[in-house]
Order: C-alpha cells, then sequence, then structure tokens
C-alpha cells in the first residue's frame, strides 16, 4: 500500500491536441481541433480561429526571466502529457500523489460536440492515470449545461476511477441555486463525488499584461461568490454528505468571509426569509474544502475554518508551481504547525477526502 506523505491538491494535465481525434465519436473526429505548427510558433486551429499555444500552463522548470505567454509545443514540460515523465516529475519534487485538473471540454458553441468533449477528455485522463492509479488521481469534468448528462458523466467518471467532479463556478444556465441542479447534486452526493471549482468567477484574461494582473488576482477572491450561493441558498443544508472543494484560489481570503457570512446572515435573515437552520459558518465547516500552496494566511487561520478543510498543492507544471522545491516551500510554511496538523495538509485530509487508502 503507498504511504502518502505529501500529495498536491491541484496538479495538471495537458493533453496533446491530437488526442481529441483518438478520443471523440468518429462522427465527430473531423471537427476536432488540430495543431498548426509554424517557424514563429505552434497554433491551436478550431471552429475557424487559429490561437497561439499557451505556454502558462506548461513552465514548470524553466528560469521566470524566460517565462513566455506564446511559443511551441515541444517547448511544453512533457510531464503535462506523459505519465511516465510526470512520474519522474513528482520524485524529483518529493511528491507522492496528485489531483489532476486541466484540459477539459472544448469550447464550442455546437451542443453535440462541447457534450462529447466531456466524455472524451474523461476518458483521456483514466487512461493517463492508469499508469499509476495509486498515484495519479483524474478529476472528471461534468456538463451542468444538461442535468441529466451530467449525472451519466458522474456515474461514468466513478467506474473510470476519477476522483471528483469538476463544475463551473458560474454556470452557463440557471445559477445552481435553481432546483433543476437537485438531481446532480443528490446524485453526487450519492457517488460521493465532491464538487470541485477551479478559480473563481473571472476568468483570467491573457492579452495583456495589466489586463493578466489584475484577474489574476480576482481569480482567487471571486471564489467567495459560489461558496456564498452554495450555503445561503440552502444547497449544503439539503444535502449534508456534498463538499464543495476551492481549487487554486488559496484560502487565507476564507478566514473573513466565514466571519462576515455569518455577519450578514444574523443582520438580514428575517427579512430575505432565510431558510438556513444554522449560522453559515456551521455548513462552511462542514462542507467547504480549501487548497493553497503560497499562502501563509491560511495556515495561521486554519482553526478558523477547519484544519480538516485544508489541503496543499504544487500546480504542476503551470508557471505558477512549487515545483521543484515543493518540500521546502511547505516546510517553511508549516514551520511551528503541530505534526499531525501537518500531516493533516500534506496528505492526510485528501487521503481522507478522496479515499485513496
Amino acid at each position: 500500500m503507498t504511504t502518502y506523505r505529501l500529495i498536491s491538491a491541484d496538479s495538471h494535465v495537458n493533453p496533446p491536441i491530437d488526442f481529441w481525434k483518438e478520443y471523440l465519436p468518429a462522427h465527430l473526429q473531423d471537427r476536432a481541433p488540430r495543431l498548426e505548427v509554424t517557424p514563429d510558433g505552434d497554433f491551436i486551429v478550431f471552429e475557424g480561429n487559429r490561437s497561439p499555444v499557451n505556454m502558462l500552463s506548461s513552465l514548470a522548470g524553466k528560469k521566470k526571466e524566460h517565462f513566455k505567454l506564446h511559443g511551441k509545443v515541444d517547448e511544453t514540460c512533457p510531464g503535462g502529457f506523459d505519465p511516465s515523465a510526470r512520474l519522474k516529475d513528482m520524485a524529483a519534487d518529493g511528491v507522492d500523489g496528485e489531483l489532476l485538473y486541466g484540459g477539459g471540454p472544448l469550447i464550442t458553441q455546437d451542443p453535440e460536440l462541447a457534450l462529447a468533449s466531456y466524455t472524451a477528455y474523461n476518458r483521456w485522463l483514466a487512461d493517463f492515470c492508469s499508469a499509476a492509479p495509486d498515484r495519479l488521481f483524474g478529476q472528471a469534468y461534468i456538463p451542468v449545461q444538461d442535468v441529466e448528462r451530467a449525472i451519466d458523466e458522474a456515474r461514468r467518471a466513478v467506474k473510470q476511477g476519477l476522483k471528483g467532479a469538476v463544475v463551473p463556478s458560474i454556470p452557463p444556465g440557471p445559477p445552481y441555486s435553481d432546483p433543476s441542479y437537485e438531481p446532480l447534486w443528490s446524485t453526487l452526493e450519492d457517488l460521493g463525488l465532491m464538487v470541485h471549482m477551479h478559480l473563481g468567477t473571472r476568468r483570467t484574461r491573457f492579452d495583456s499584461a495589466p489586463n493578466f494582473l489584475v484577474d489574476h488576482v480576482m481569480s482567487k477572491l471571486g471564489m467567495a461568490e459560489p461558496i456564498a450561493l452554495f450555503i445561503y441558498s440552502g444547497i449544503l443544508q439539503r444535502h449534508p454528505r456534498l463538499k464543495l472543494v476551492s481549487v487554486e484560489s488559496g484560502f487565507g481570503w476564507a478566514a473573513f468571509v466565514i466571519h462576515y457570512m455569518d455577519h450578514s446572515w444574523g443582520n438580514h435573515r428575517y427579512w430575505t426569509g432565510s431558510e438556513l437552520k444554522e449560522p453559515p459558518s456551521y455548513y462552511f465547516r462542514r462542507q467547504i474544502v480549501g487548497t493553497f500552496m503560497d499562502d501563509p494566511l491560511a495556515v495561521r487561520e486554519r482553526h478558523t475554518f477547519g484544519v480538516d478543510n485544508l489541503m496543499f498543492f504544487t500546480d504542476f507544471p503551470h508557471s505558477e508551481t512549487s515545483w521543484p522545491d515543493s518540500r521546502k516551500i511547505i516546510d517553511a510554511q508549516l514551520q511551528g504547525v503541530p505534526e499531525d496538523e501537518k500531516q493533516q495538509i500534506m496528505a492526510g485530509n485528501a487521503v481522507r477526502l478522496y479515499h485513496l487508502n
């Protein structure tokens, strides 16, 4: 049995563009994205658009002064798409297991292609993880725009060995408080799949440095919005076994949010007709889980939202990654933290929440 000393609760894959040709249904394969290689850089061609390959998702190991926004696929980190290379990268970083995000479904206006791309991506990810199922743990993307298909995809994900359900923080249709989503929350609760939201409500714009830097901050803080909705709308009260994971958004801000949600509810619960039977902080501590990498405030405030609800991540192979110094970085941030709490944050909480033992 694998002994887990350090698990990354948020790492990434970068599937090769040509995987769509293999994993989409046969009648949709000619509409898959394709890679165009040029001397000036590589481009992804899809539905009439020609987009340069983004490098920020695969800069692990490069010096920060060599960071760039666009480039060529052969410049990217092999661990993003090759499981053998990935396991070597993990060994170099002292990481025993990783929860894997990234890639995900196609962004298209074609409903059939969009839905098929969820299944295709999740199949590819399951195959990637099968190289080391005790160390690589995939997170399935779920098409919330079609609740029936979302339920089917969640059930399929469990059979494939995937460990969680990833949904957008803001859905493309009605808000998550809408009753139409109730069968999905019940299914995820019964399946033991936690709901994962990766970053907050704002998509980071890559068109300019000022936009990127502002959005990068707000993408973290925006996670408070869906968390507040899940609590105030009663979703977590109605589904006490359902957990919501805030991914790659830090968690130091949660100390303010958990306090202020109680404050606001206390003042306005009556005229707003709140049906919560307990203060918001009760549901927050019971069902909200956070992840962090460089966030000493999250460590300091861990008892405010619960040590059981905090997990470390490396963000490999993104530009933000702590690789190859994750052990040194987490040891520095957890300096002075009791040993049993250290173990919880570094690996124990992930083992328990994802049933890794």
